[in-house]
């Protein structure tokens, strides 16, 4: 994979200003950089399934559940992935006329129907957007898959890029459709249930579909185990969660963030180092599972949920202590 102009950078700037600290040193040296973030609540590293740290600097315990925010689209997007497997739907492909017709209104343009789940689950359904400003008028609307499908298209289904949390939301209600079960039952079931993790129920919409895309809350720990499932290709205590060819699939781009010039695949920011490759679930404020299979680590980070995390400051910040901290130091 081709190095991105900001991995380049920060690669520089790491190996000119602070080279990583390997060995026994690093650990201690990732908690000190850690701490300095006034923002960042807890930090779980794990690699090979080791524990490497695990520290609570602030905020909710490391097994009380924190709002993670858009890590919650990762989420449902490993559900599409179970829910595939499982035969409840034919294939990503499948477009959402064919999966759940009755969520489409009458008055929605005929390319509705032939979003696809891909569209949804990669961001690039070509609907108008639902988050950033428009955010607020989309939860206080009367039905809000309504409102996202009614939407105008600014580009092509399958297009560029636009991050909605609108489309997760359509994807989870087509699972609830397909399935006939919430969206909470099948994350309880077949994420919460196998891995040991408690899910609680979050937000739903006005029809009753649990929110699907945001206000998810998962536990540090849960989270980090997640993650570890992730990282494993899929199973957990050899137990097969989710395909590893989803896996595979979830981790290569389709599409790149228009923002940090991630990657960004099923449900995962994709990205590498020059010693790794990773991927990354990124919520709101600061809330990130990051995984690098290839270097056997598992990242999971809580922070202040109240308070912005963009590209250029706190998540930046987070990117450095991921790539050059973490990965750098113990890959």
């Amino acid at each position: 994979m081709t190095l991105t102009r900001r991995t380049l950078i920060a690669a520089t700037a790491a190996a000119v200003a602070a080279p990583h600290v390997a060995g026994a040193d690093a650990p201690t040296a990732i908690r000190s950089r850690a701490a300095g973030f006034d923002q960042l609540h807890a930090l779980i590293i794990l690699r090979n399934g080791e524990t490497v740290l695990e520290e609570r600097f602030r905020g909710p315990g490391l097994d009380s559940p924190a709002n993670v925010k858009s890590v919650s689209k990762t989420l449902v997007a490993t559900l599409l992935g179970i829910a595939i497997d499982k035969g409840e739907i034919r294939s990503v492909d499948a477009s959402l006329g064919e999966v759940a017709p009755r969520l489409i209104p009458d008055s929605a343009d005929l390319r509705a129907r032939d979003i696809t789940l891909e569209d949804l689950v990669t961001l690039r359904a070509g609907l108008e957007r639902t988050s950033g400003p428009n955010y607020g008028q989309w939860v206080s609307s009367r039905n809000w898959v309504a409102d996202a499908l009614l939407r105008p298209f600014v580009a092509e289904p399958g297009g560029q890029m636009l991050y909605s949390t609108g489309s997760t939301h359509i994807l989870g209600a087509a699972l609830a459709e397909a399935s006939g079960r919430s969206l909470h039952a099948l994350a309880r079931d077949w994420l919460g249930r196998p891995l040991g993790i408690d899910i609680p129920p979050w937000t739903r919409d006005p029809q009753g579909y649990f929110m699907g895309g945001n206000e998810m809350a998962l536990s540090p720990r849960a989270m980090a185990r997640f993650g570890e499932m992730i990282r494993q290709g899929g199973t957990w205590n050899g137990e097969r969660i989710v395909g590893e060819d989803w896996i595979a699939r979830s981790f290569t781009p389709v599409t790149r963030s228009p923002w940090s010039g991630l990657g960004y695949g099923y449900g995962w920011f994709t990205g590498e180092t020059p010693v790794t490759r990773y991927a990354l679930a990124r919520g709101y404020g600061g809330q990130v599972i990051a995984v690098a299979p290839d270097a056997g680590i598992t990242i999971a980070i809580t922070s202040d949920p109240s308070r912005p995390a963009r590209s250029g400051g706190y998540f930046g910040d987070l990117m450095d202590l991921i790539e050059r901290d973490i990965l750098a130091s113990l890959a």
